[in-house]
């Protein structure tokens, strides 16, 4: 069989065709397939590289009404000045088995993150919610907020970063994309009673103990690829209702799951949901009668995807 090479994308030309995505819904499509036996979501690969130089993550999914399957391969290299990290997402054909696309990852990872936020924020929030903070002032939190801003009728946006203090062009820049968004001084004053707090940092270690909030929030948390990162205490869950975005997988990888279940007695059957279960109404949405955790680890699903999307737009000559 002749072989025909597989289109390449550059974060660039990514970027471009992403833009007429609706992610969100996208997202939302995707965790339905996954619900209803249409998709295939397995287990991440973790394989660290020898003398302690890093390591890389593959996400692997399978959307069979689509008939593709995919791998994003993501590194973290250690190096002298910091770490690197890149990603780039493979797309097969289940007809064929021949590969159809291969694109820079970047700007799908941070798009999909913060659209799978989105859906969970969607599905959980209270309903009469109207006090957001972002913690986190980066691509991937800003893409948060952009993709969350529509979904209450938010009053008030706090935003905290250290970054910020020092950053007059990025505080204008946040200020910018929203009429609504106040900078705050410190992480306490950015979650004072706030009713959603979405961590979006790059911290592995913890940013927060959801317990201590005002009020019982939904605390949303994505943390890095960083071995057992995690940004909220691990001794907080058995005291939240907890959801994620697949229980079949989230919980062998995320940082303050895998200590919680060390360490404090919690275990994965302690989680009352994940996307596929909220979106297709199988879960419970929480009464908030205590915190509410829902915690993301980017699935392989949610690249292929959009890679999917991406390729078909190229296709198309978009």
């Amino acid at each position: 069989m002749s072989s025909t090479p597989p289109l390449v994308l550059q974060q660039t030309e990514a970027r471009r065709l992403l833009q007429q995505v609706d992610v969100h819904q996208a997202m939302r499509r995707m965790f339905l397939d996954l619900a209803a036996g249409d998709a295939l979501q397995p287990s991440q690969q973790l394989v660290e590289f020898p003398n302690a130089a890093g390591d890389f993550i593959n996400y692997l999914g399978v959307l069979a009404k689509e008939g593709v399957y995919g791998v994003k391969t993501s590194p973290y290299i250690k190096t002298a000045d910091g770490a690197i990290v890149t990603a780039w997402t493979l797309l097969m054909s289940m007809e064929t088995g021949q590969p159809l696309l291969l694109c820079d990852a970047g700007e799908l990872t941070t798009a999909r993150t913060a659209a799978t936020t989105a859906v969970a924020v969607e599905c959980l929030a209270p309903d009469q919610a109207r006090t957001l903070a972002v913690i986190g002032s980066g691509p991937v939190a800003r893409a948060h907020l952009d993709y969350v801003k529509g979904l209450r009728d938010w009053q008030r946006i706090a935003v905290f970063s250290p970054s910020l203090a020092d950053d007059e062009g990025l505080r204008t820049r946040l200020l910018a994309q929203d009429a609504r968004v106040e900078i705050s001084a410190s992480l306490e004053e950015a979650v004072a009673d706030a009713e959603v707090v979405m961590l979006c940092t790059s911290s592995a270690e913890p940013l927060l103990d959801p317990r201590q909030l005002s009020r019982p929030a939904l605390v949303t948390s994505i943390s890095t690829n960083a071995p057992r990162a995690h940004e909220v205490s691990p001794d907080a869950l058995p005291g939240m209702d907890v959801y994620c975005d697949y229980r079949a997988t989230t919980p062998a990888s995320a940082g303050e799951m895998l200590l919680a279940t060390a360490r404090q007695g919690w275990g994965p059957a302690s989680i009352r949901g994940d996307l596929a279960e909220l979106v297709s109404g199988q879960a419970p949405r929480p009464d908030y009668s205590r915190p509410v955790f829902f915690r993301s680890i980017g699935l392989g699903l949610e690249d292929v995807a959009l890679a999917n999307a991406l390729y078909h737009l190229q296709r198309q000559g978009q």
